[in-house]
């Protein structure tokens, strides 16, 4: 039973040290895996394993060791920041694939980096031609970045001389069907607004489980009862 309770306490341990350090090293951490994220995650979860179930090392050392380590990856990341030659060494560089529509092979031999690879990644972006293919690029994430050729590139509304409407960015008034007041305050928009539109829809707020006004100023509404007779998939 005491083996039970002891791995209990250092499992709630681990995970409450490791949303400390997830917190404390940021979003870009999680985000994007360079050289030194990609260290400092596989590492950390290792320490942070071994801190909830490996009951044959001192709880207390392995803790220490898991603050060291996030110290040093975070003193790695801010000196990052600062200096373009660390952040060189430490991230990497972005590689060029491909330069005016040819395939660079001497870059995808030293990243080991297959054409069955480079077309699968064109292909998550919608480019089943390679000929549409400018540039593409291998950033610092893993992930390809890609330049079409001008005439493939879509028209836009600026293309067309076609007038643009504002927008704002959207902001949620409602999830799960609480209230966000925060939400509410910071974009000057009162609690009686939101009844008063939910009325008008013939709704009262419990009948809520999402609201948002989304980017062009318009209130979006989504039901609890969503009044389909034959939905399409139902578990």
């Amino acid at each position: 039973m005491a083996h039970i309770v002891d791995t209990l306490m250092r499992s709630t341990a681990a995970f409450i040290v490791m949303m400390i350090i997830t917190r404390i090293l940021g979003k870009s951490t999680i985000s994007r895996m360079t050289y030194h994220d990609f260290v400092a995650t596989i590492t950390l979860g290792a320490m942070t394993a071994n801190l909830s179930l490996n009951t044959s090392m001192n709880g207390w050392q392995v803790l220490i060791g898991i603050v060291t380590f996030s110290g040093i990856a975070y003193l790695v990341m801010a000196l990052a920041l600062k200096s373009r030659t660390i952040r060189k060494w430490v991230s990497g560089q972005p590689t060029v694939l491909m330069e005016d529509g040819k395939i660079l092979e001497s870059n995808m031999r030293k990243l080991k980096m297959t054409m069955d690879t480079l077309n699968q990644e064109l292909r998550e972006k919608n480019i089943f031609n390679i000929e549409e293919v400018q540039y593409a690029v291998l950033e610092l994430n893993g992930k390809i970045t890609v330049l079409r050729k001008p005439e493939y590139l879509p028209v836009t509304r600026k293309d067309m001389n076609l007038q643009t409407n504002k927008q704002s960015f959207p902001v949620e008034l409602m999830m799960d069907g609480q209230i966000i007041s925060d939400n509410l305050h910071q974009n000057h928009i009162s609690e009686e607004w939101l009844v008063s539109q939910a009325k008008a829809r013939g709704l009262a707020i419990e009948d809520i489980c999402y609201a948002v006004r989304s980017t062009n100023g318009q209130l979006y509404i989504d039901r609890y009862d969503d009044r389909i007779r034959q939905p399409i998939d139902k578990e």
